[in-house]
């Protein structure tokens, strides 16, 4: 066993010492020893509830003969994070999220690790975490909220940063807001659409990295529980048979999670996540490849934000086996891949189908003969941006405007509530990507409240930054170069012109060559805002939004 260089042998008495001080018999020492990372947190609703989850995942350990031993890590509530400097902290605590894993479990030689996240970034932090460390590991997350009720029909989280905009417009009292506010958010769990959260986690079935039904049973439900304590049986399982995380995690597993993915219509962010997954399990993995995924996958979810169901109506409906299913009777998936159930996909899928078609649809009356995802390129994003298809109105799907810029979310929200932006316009939000706006922050309350004054339909959004997998409209993000390493969105003035069509997979600069080259070598990047602390830090060595966002050493 992995752990035996830390408790066997004449020079381990030290060491077998302390794990008595901790309670553990020789008999429990003995034992395979499983590490459970539980991100439980008092301040996120997603992840408020993991002891109870961690402790149905020890539950299974110890049926199946392994001592589990739990150790903690971060996990930042995005939606708390919103609309202030503290969301310049989500997407960089992924990095310290998987760092902190390996240092556990490197310092600590565990034979096998159970991984708890929910939120946004602790979800691909882990799966970051577990394919660099690669000994046997598996994910249960803490599952999906319930949708709450407003006015006779299912809301989320969404649904109130989008009032804003209503009160705003004078379309919403502020008392229905309050309203609104007291049931939107009805218990624990990740936040009840499809935004990134969710996204991940039901991804991870599809990477083959957890159990089936991970993604989409209830936080609340006594199935949560069971998944929990299965996954506490199945990494004895796995740790016997030595199946590791690059065992699972190939070029195989990667094309079924962006089919699923493009099926589910599913976050941008995954695009950011997937990459960086991608990376650490050592399979290459270009941007094209999304757009090649997705010219192939039929779009059979519309959750929201870009319709009306959630994630409790995805569970009733078949869940991600059921997807799953359907795109295999395609050819869409790969069905011999490995997961960590110990069975290949054909096995975890088989028998299973959709029971509600108005939730999933059939492949043969999808909502769209594409995925949710598309990946744009053009003189204004030679590397890339990215947009989610499945949540952009028809009217948007191509769209040429003049360009409103601002060097912040603030200055952009400041003239949204102002009423400055107009009909028509293109609103580029820049210095907001991972090097400049230190961290690559959502802008929620930004989308939201465009949404909420009715101009989801007429004004368009172009950032180096991103989006919450709640964001729906012509939102595109993750412009690369991104400003501050002086791509072409550094140089976009008040009144160019921006020709973005998304059917075609083009966005572009309505200048001549010329006068781009002109302005790229007339430009200077600003002295960086980050002098000390985490930021100053992660600025300096994080990549383009393009290859991750992830840390280059």
């Amino acid at each position: 066993m992995r752990s035996d260089v830390m408790k066997k042998g004449l020079e381990k008495a030290p060491h077998r010492s302390l794990l008595k001080a901790s309670g553990l018999i020789d008999a429990e020492i003995n034992r395979p020893l499983i590490g459970v990372v539980n991100s439980q947190n008092d301040i996120a609703p997603g992840h408020l509830h993991l002891d109870a989850i961690s402790e149905a995942v020890k539950a299974g350990i110890r049926i199946a003969g392994g001592m589990p031993l739990e150790f903690s890590t971060i996990g930042v509530c995005d939606g708390l994070a919103m609309g202030h400097g503290g969301m310049k902290y989500s997407l960089p605590s992924r990095e310290l999220v998987a760092d902190s894993i390996e240092i556990m479990a490197q310092a600590h030689p565990f034979d096998g690790l159970v991984l708890i996240p929910n939120c946004d970034k602790s979800v691909p932090g882990m799966l970051m975490a577990m394919a660099r460390i690669n000994i046997p590991a598996i994910v249960v997350s803490g599952g999906p909220m319930l949708a709450g009720k407003f006015a006779d029909r299912a809301v989320s989280l969404s649904n109130v940063f989008e009032a804003v905009g209503l009160v705003r417009a004078g379309k919403m009292d502020e008392q229905q807001l309050a309203e609104m506010e007291d049931q939107a958010c009805p218990g624990c769990g990740s936040c009840s659409g499809m935004f990134t959260a969710n996204s991940m986690n039901c991804l991870t079935e599809a990477l083959g990295v957890a159990l089936p039904g991970n993604g989409t049973r209830l936080a609340v439900s006594a199935a949560r529980i069971r998944v929990a304590k299965e996954t506490g049986r199945k990494i004895m399982e796995l740790v016997e048979k030595n199946i590791k995380p690059r065992d699972i995690i190939n070029e195989q597993a990667i094309d079924n999670a962006l089919t699923v993915d493009m099926a589910l219509g599913c976050s941008t962010n995954t695009v950011l996540h997937i990459l960086a997954i991608a990376r650490e399990a050592g399979v290459t993995l270009k941007l094209d490849r999304f757009n090649e995924i997705s010219a192939r996958t039929p779009n059979l979810c519309r959750l929201a934000p870009a319709g009306n169901h959630h994630i409790e109506d995805l569970d009733a409906a078949g869940g991600v086996p059921a997807v799953m299913a359907e795109l295999a009777g395609q050819g869409l998936i790969v069905a011999d891949a490995l997961t960590a159930s110990g069975c290949t996909v054909g096995e975890n899928i088989a028998g299973c189908k959709i029971v509600a078609p108005e939730i999933i649809r059939r492949a043969a009356d999808p909502y769209s003969t594409m995925g949710g995802i598309a990946i744009l390129k053009g003189n204004l994003a030679p590397n890339g941006a990215v947009v989610k298809r499945s949540a952009v109105a028809a009217e948007m799907m191509q769209h040429r405007g003049p360009a409103k810029v601002f060097d912040s979310e603030e200055l952009a929200y400041q003239a949204l509530i102002q009423r400055q932006i107009k009909k028509g316009d293109v609103v580029v939000i820049r210095y907001e990507g991972p090097k400049g706006g230190g961290g690559m922050r959502e802008m929620l309350l930004f989308t939201a409240t465009i949404a909420g004054l009715g101009l989801d339909k007429d004004v368009a959004l172009l950032t180096d930054g991103r989006f919450s997998g709640a964001t729906r409209g012509a939102s595109i993000g993750h412009v690369a170069p991104e400003a501050a390493s002086g791509g072409p969105i550094a140089i976009v003035r008040d009144g160019d012109i921006i020709d973005m069509d998304i059917t075609n997979y083009k966005l572009n600069l309505v200048l001549s060559d010329q006068e781009i080259a002109q302005r790229l070598a007339a430009f200077q990047p600003p002295e960086s805002r980050f002098k000390t602390g985490y930021l100053a830090r992660y600025v300096k060595t994080v990549s383009s939004a393009d290859t991750g966002a992830v840390l280059i050493t």
